[in-house]
């Protein structure tokens, strides 16, 4: 099962091929929904001193105006991401107004129902028009309350130095008559380890889950899963639940058989290919909802997907975009960039949601994915890899939970230590690479949890929830949230550094006023052409 990891990773020793390692690449996007001090959702726009959230590459919002997401630069180092992070995050907790807090947990604060969700605006141009309608279009589908859920994206590419070496390594050892281009050796194991951290995605929940309860408001009056119990009056969890935003209540494509959503993850090809047939492809309940209706958009149109980004996944192979070109035309003409996993629950207790142990996991569990063999999936295996996410995610500390495996039967506490030796070898390479014993020390630590499940950040919320007079889940994220605040406030940024952020935050405004006057188009037009694929 490990053969042609260990294979390979003998290849890398015996050849001395680390320092072709050295310069891969993390980015960090972390979303958090802005409160005010009661622990509500806050309802003034995007502060105008953080710039604009159309155009600024490392502040803006997702789904709400109040749903702030920080976004990182590609860093040599995972813990370059993370104080890149910290600096950006500290910039913004001193430019908010009225002691406003950032959400520190992945499940939301109060809600008093839809209305109390803002759909982000970006402005008057057909770029910022557009993706107002599509969040209008999410909300008509799905409903808003589900959009304000909040999670940490990692995002990660092997060095470029790395990909000819190791294509020249595997086109000696198989001497194929037909052997593939660079780009094709690249898109064939970037689609591997797709295919892997779907496999073994469940892993990420289990250790990393942080939301094992919720705030009763969370489900505006809808029944809770049967498994669900009372925590107290006002919150709602599962006794062995480990991310429950990753379980049946999280922003899911629960519809995806009904509505003819499948997508492959064979090849790019077949990838694009499959999204591209969704977005295309009429759906008759959203053609009920209407997509210009009384002058004013709905949706973007009545499809199965409006755009890629409606298609919910655990990772998502990506390209970098040019100019307004969409995602499935950048991966088929340029093939895969980096790769992006987004089952990471924000962590609350650690003011960047992240530590620098996981994410140093997190870079071996990457190297892991795409090393390793990766068989092709089929509908079925789709279908085991997806229950095995929901019961993770419900019931991941079940010492009794049973994964499926290959179609087979196995304990999750039998499962997770044998992967995790398994990535110990790993570990060592890149400890090699960096010179740093951090990736052995990162695993280690994550085999502690999965030996016992206490440890686990789901475990130790509830833990300390009843130890603070069991209190509620609004109340342990309010605390925890202000925790954080108080760390960012008594924080200093370096002079050149606050002036970064303040540029930033100017020319982005700027920036943002020369697309809106630069355009042309009505937005029918726009849109018609953006579909097209007909836009520079």
């Amino acid at each position: 099962m490990y053969q042609e990891l260990q294979q390979c990773l003998h290849k890398i020793e015996a050849d001395n091929l680390y320092e072709y390692l050295r310069e891969s690449r993390t980015g960090l996007e972390k979303e958090s929904l802005r409160v005010n001090p009661d622990g509500y959702i806050s309802q003034t726009s995007h502060p105008a001193v953080l710039g604009s959230a159309l155009t600024h590459p490392w502040i803006t919002t997702d789904y709400a105006e109040s749903l702030m997401e920080l976004i990182t630069p590609p860093q040599k180092r995972a813990t370059d991401a993370l104080d890149f992070l910290l600096n950006v995050e500290t910039f913004v907790y001193q430019q908010l107004q009225d002691d406003e807090l950032l959400w520190t947990t992945s499940m939301p604060c109060i809600i008093g129902g839809e209305d109390d969700i803002r759909i982000a605006e970006y402005g008057e141009s057909n770029a910022g028009k557009m993706k107002h309608a599509y969040r209008q279009g999410l909300a008509w589908r799905y409903g808003k309350i589900m959009q304000v859920i909040a999670g940490v994206h990692f995002n990660y590419s092997v060095s470029e130095d790395f990909w000819p070496v190791w294509h020249a390594m595997e086109a000696n050892t198989q001497n194929s008559s037909n052997p593939q281009s660079l780009r094709e050796f690249r898109d064939t194991r970037y689609m591997g380890q797709t295919r892997n951290i779907q496999r073994f995605g469940w892993l990420i929940i289990y250790l990393f889950g942080t939301s094992p309860a919720i705030c009763k408001s969370f489900l505006d009056g809808k029944a809770p899963s049967e498994t669900m119990k009372d925590f107290n009056q006002h919150t709602i969890y599962e006794p062995y639940g480990t991310s429950l935003r990753m379980g049946n209540i999280g922003y899911t494509n629960s519809k995806s058989h009904e509505t003819g959503i499948h997508v492959c993850y064979d090849t790019v090809e077949s990838y694009t290919r499959s999204l591209r047939c969704a977005i295309s492809k009429p759906y008759a309940d959203y053609e009920k909802i209407g997509v210009k209706v009384n002058g004013e958009y709905r949706q973007l149109n009545a499809n199965i997907l409006q755009i890629e980004n409606e298609y919910y996944s655990t990772v998502r192979p990506k390209q970098v975009l040019q100019g307004f070109e969409q995602p499935v035309d950048a991966l088929f003409d340029r093939g895969i960039r980096y790769v992006e996993l987004r089952s990471v629950d924000v962590n609350a207790f650690h003011p960047a949601g992240m530590t620098n142990t996981q994410l140093s996991f997190l870079e071996v569990f990457m190297h892991f994915c795409l090393l390793k063999d990766s068989e092709l999936l089929d509908a079925d295996a789709k279908r085991r890899i997806d229950n095995n996410q929901y019961l993770v995610a419900h019931r991941g500390r079940d010492p009794q939970l049973r994964l499926d495996r290959r179609g087979e039967s196995i304990l999750l506490k039998e499962w997770a230590p044998e992967l995790l030796e398994n990535m110990l070898p790993v570990a060592a390479m890149l400890d090699k690479t960096h010179n740093d014993s951090r990736y052995t020390a990162a695993v280690q630590t994550q085999l502690q949890l999965a030996e016992n499940p206490d440890l686990t950040p789901s475990a130790q919320a509830l833990e300390d929830m009843a130890n603070h007079g069991q209190e509620d889940f609004f109340s342990f994220a309010q605390r925890k949230s202000k925790e954080h605040r108080q760390f960012f406030m008594q924080r200093e940024l370096s002079q050149e550094l606050q002036k970064e952020f303040e540029a930033m935050a100017t020319s982005s405004i700027a920036e943002q006023q020369r697309i809106e006057a630069a355009d042309e188009l009505d937005f029918d037009t726009f849109l018609a052409r953006y579909f097209e694929g007909g836009l520079d």
